[in-house]
């Protein structure tokens, strides 16, 4: 009797850990495994990984997941990644560089320079990727103009997933879903464009070769058969960002339905058939596959907002459990009293895309209590989601089904405020591997084990709906614009709080 191989291993390489999960095509998980490396922050602005403990945790991962299932049933390997991460190679393919991941600030002066420019928002619009310092393409002007030794030494500059699968399979390439978040590659040509390459002073000859993101490498290099236990037979799919296939794993797939992500971060984003990029470049437009796109923005304040206020202001100690503060943050009516909080704790980014914005509360007054402050944190994450919807539809794109996932996702009042603010129901669902099951079904279409991934819409059911309260939506309807107003209001005297930075201790 002859075991089928009807199972694909999706590999997720987050900010923090990579999760290796297995799944059957009818949307069953077998076997996981998730392991951590750390974020380093060697220097103010810098935030990098160390690209070795990377590939490690993904021959671990790996090795756990194929000794639990058995090789016999697996068909093959599919991943999904953390976007816009940076790593310079030398020319025998020995990395340079740390991985400078999205999360890295340290070209906020390069990327302010090339917004403000003539050509700054078609360079946007042409490449999908918002001119800001997580963008590699930023990231690169930084290393022309503040390490010149490194990019004379740089052969090749690739991500985080194409030096995995250099190991893995010995092919350097690029999928169209990570190059579309690079601010290098064209979107409507899918092919690398000339003026972002002469911005970042590099040439075409030292990137990856371009792939679409069901592209099948031959098999394993010996290294990755040894280090993982799978035969070097074992069929690899490139597969694409964690953005796009987050929206794969929760099933919005479908024209119109939107996928709400909100954990330490947020995202909101929606599928579309072909590119596009609003005019005042609120938004982001990634690659899924060549014929399917995802248009929306991510913010940097979400859930870490409410860890803040809790921390800090009610005090983890006296003021109870997150479920205790959103439950008396819920008896206060929409609107908090006046109370606006801009959630910018970690700088920003959708839909102004600057890198300048720090956390205010605004109308704060003595008859304010404590779930007044609360309230108004997850209002302001809710409101500035409601700013990406707002450019979403400046897009010229039509939402009619919004999904929701994250942790905050499980207290009523999280589920209730986005309903309220977006002014449209939203559906929960069950827990899902969001990014990982993206990449097992992108690889399943690739491998031929289903149609189209078109079946996430079913395979990933609503477990049930929130309808949001017309009058608290009018009462966010009428506070969006105030909101928005505040961040460019506030933008003069947060630059001169940041020229100001280093003479400003924070501690003695």
């Amino acid at each position: 009797m002859t075991t089928a191989r009807d199972v694909v291993i999706g590999v997720d390489m987050g900010t923090t850990a990579t999760k290796t999960v297995a799944y059957t095509p009818d949307g069953r998980q077998l076997a996981s495994a998730s392991h951590g490396y750390p974020l380093e922050e060697p220097h103010p602005g810098h935030a990098v990984q160390d690209p070795d403990l990377i590939l490690g945790a993904v021959y671990e991962g790996l090795r756990a997941v194929v000794a639990e299932i058995g090789v016999e049933r697996i068909a093959g390997l599919s991943f999904s990644s953390a976007m816009h991460s940076l790593l310079a190679l030398d020319d025998e393919l020995r990395p340079l560089t740390p991985v400078v991941t999205w999360a890295d600030t340290r070209a906020a002066d390069q990327a302010a320079r090339v917004r403000a420019s003539a050509g700054g928002l078609a360079l946007h619009r042409r490449t999908g990727t918002p001119i800001h310092p997580m963008s590699p393409l930023t990231k690169l002007i930084w290393f022309r103009e503040q390490e010149p030794r490194i990019r004379q030494n740089a052969a090749f500059w690739v991500g985080i997933k194409d030096w995995v699968l250099l190991h893995l399979c010995g092919a350097l390439v690029v999928d169209h879903s990570l190059a579309s978040a690079s601010g290098l590659m064209d979107i409507h040509r899918l092919a690398w464009d000339e003026e972002a390459l002469g911005l970042a002073g590099i040439r075409q000859e030292q990137l990856p070769e371009l792939v679409a993101t069901t592209t099948v490498l031959d098999g394993l290099t010996e290294e990755a058969g040894a280090a993982t236990g799978l035969p070097l037979s074992t069929p690899v799919v490139v597969g694409a960002g964690d953005g796009p296939l987050a929206n794969l794993g929760v099933g919005a797939v479908r024209p119109g339905v939107a996928a709400c992500s909100i954990g330490t971060s947020g995202a909101l984003r929606v599928g579309v058939d072909k590119p596009a990029v609003d005019p005042r470049g609120g938004v982001f437009c990634y690659a899924l596959t060549e014929d399917r796109w995802v248009i929306g923005g991510a913010i940097n304040n979400g859930g870490v907002v409410l860890d803040w206020v809790r921390a800090e202001i009610a005090g983890e100690d006296e003021g109870g459990s997150a479920s205790d503060l959103l439950d008396a943050a819920a008896t206060v009516p929409a609107g908090a009293g006046g109370l606006l909080m801009l959630p910018y704790l970690l700088s920003e980014r959708a839909p102004h895309w600057g890198s300048t914005a720090r956390g205010a509360y605004v109308g704060l007054t003595r008859a304010h209590r404590r779930e007044h402050l609360v309230r108004a944190a997850v209002e302001g994450v809710a409101l500035q989601l409601s700013l990406v919807l707002q450019s979403m539809r400046a897009a010229g794109l039509e939402i009619n089904e919004i999904r929701a996932t994250g942790g905050v996702m499980k207290h009523p009042l999280w589920q209730q405020v986005i309903a309220d603010a977006f002014a449209m129901p939203i559906g929960l669902l069950d827990e899902q591997e969001g990014s990982g099951f993206g990449a097992a079904l992108l690889g399943m279409e690739a491998l031929g084990l289903i149609e189209s991934i078109d079946v996430a819409a079913d395979i990933v059911p609503v477990a049930h709906r929130i309808a949001p309260r017309p009058a608290d939506s009018a009462v966010y309807a009428t506070l969006l614009p105030v909101f928005d107003q505040l961040y460019g209001a506030l933008q003069p005297a947060n630059l001169r709080l940041r020229e100001l930075a280093p003479s400003l201790l924070l501690d003695r």
